[in-house]
């Protein structure tokens, strides 16, 4: 097994700076794209391996004493910048030579290929009962279309794209950029044609030669049963037309849910309160509330206290994927203290308080606090 210091050709001692200067050195030498020996690639990806440890003090302590082995049973990745190719090689170049790439292994994408377009999204309102029933919703939405003028070309009607006169069709342009490690040919993206090769000369009038063109259209979605907050729908085509040939994007629609007077919504459940009298709750009663199904009648069983529930099962939200079934509706009950009362009833509520206490109601307090001050 190699030893990463003898690699860079440096002491066990040697310092960053040092660590540094050395790997510049052997990078010039084990280059790809200055030495083209059989084993040069190889002996650049233990360059780019030693370099990596050396400079980092956690992996360089645990390399000085258990070796590479060490390196591994301590989890650190030992595969180096370069063991997947050369895709990280701009990285490291990009810290010497101020930002200049050079492009090994990864290649320049095509900018001829077919090219999907962006997706877009769209946020809308809807009711609750439409989240929770589902509805058919008429949609507008701005996007990019083909143009229809120029067939999606850019290029006027009777006319073509040109050949490139700057890279001459290559769609890529040469330079020699030199650095400490010496002259090195950069290659990049033609600036006159964009990667193209191709110039349109006469542009369609209609799309400016983009060939697209902004419109904005009406469509109409379903939204199902079951849906919440924030759930999204996929439209699928329905955002910007692609370039080259490549398909159009999705359109996601966001639903925002109006919140309900009378329901609170929780997953496939809904809660909804209802007040009761003392004498309900006491007595017991059949009452009719409102559910997301319409007016229903529930029994209030005798010795219900506040706060106790009643569960109407299968009355609450549709299951998105299976809207037979449903979750259920939990009616939250309070007992209501009246506060205005008739002289009928402030003669039962005496003649009740006397049965419970066995004395008869005393003065309120504040009667009471009253006649303190009054007799101060």
């Amino acid at each position: 097994m190699a030893d990463y210091y003898e690699i860079l050709g440096v002491s066990k001692n040697a310092t960053k700076d040092e660590i540094k200067s050395a790997f510049r050195k052997m990078a010039r030498k084990y280059h790809p794209d200055v030495n083209k020996a059989p084993d040069a690639e190889e002996k650049f990806k233990e360059l780019g391996k030693a370099y990596e440890t050396l400079m980092d003090d956690n992996k360089r302590a645990t390399y000085d004493r258990f070796g590479e082995d060490g390196l591994k049973n301590a989890g650190f990745d030992t595969g180096g910048p370069f063991a997947g190719g050369f895709g990280d090689l701009n990285d490291i170049f990009n810290s010497f030579f101020g930002g200049m790439g050079f492009g090994f292994g990864g290649g320049m994408p095509d900018p001829n290929a077919p090219q999907p377009g962006d997706d877009l999204r769209l946020d809308i309102e809807i009711e609750f009962e439409q989240a929770i029933f589902g509805a058919s919703k008429e949609i507008k939405f701005d996007h990019l279309e083909t143009c229809t003028e120029c067939k999606g070309t850019g290029a006027a009607k009777g006319s073509k794209p040109v050949t490139c006169r700057t890279c001459h069709g290559s769609g890529q342009v040469q330079t020699v950029a030199r650095t400490p490690l010496g002259a090195f040919t950069q290659i990049s993206v033609c600036p006159d044609c964009h990667g193209t090769g191709q110039k349109i000369e006469t542009p369609c009038p209609v799309c400016n030669g983009h060939g697209r063109i902004a419109k904005e259209k009406k469509i109409e979605i379903k939204i199902p049963a079951g849906v919440d907050n924030m759930s999204k729908i996929r439209v699928s085509r329905e955002g910007d037309a692609g370039t080259n040939g490549g398909p159009a994007g999705d359109l996601f629609v966001v639903l925002h849910v109006k919140p309900s007077k009378y329901f609170q919504r929780d997953g496939l459940n809904v809660f909804s309160m209802v007040e009761i009298s003392p004498a309900q709750a006491v007595l017991g009663d059949e009452i009719t509330i409102k559910t997301l199904d319409g007016e229903q009648k529930i029994q209030i069983q005798a010795g219900i206290q506040s706060g106790n529930t009643i569960k109407i099962k299968g009355a609450g939200v549709p299951v998105i994927s299976r809207p037979s079934q449903r979750g259920d509706h939990i009616v939250v009950v309070t007992v209501k203290t009246p506060t205005r009362l008739s002289d009928e009833e402030r003669n039962l509520y005496r003649r009740l308080f006397e049965l419970n206490t066995n004395k008869k109601p005393e003065e309120s307090f504040v009667s009471k606090v009253k006649g303190v001050f009054n007799n101060a």
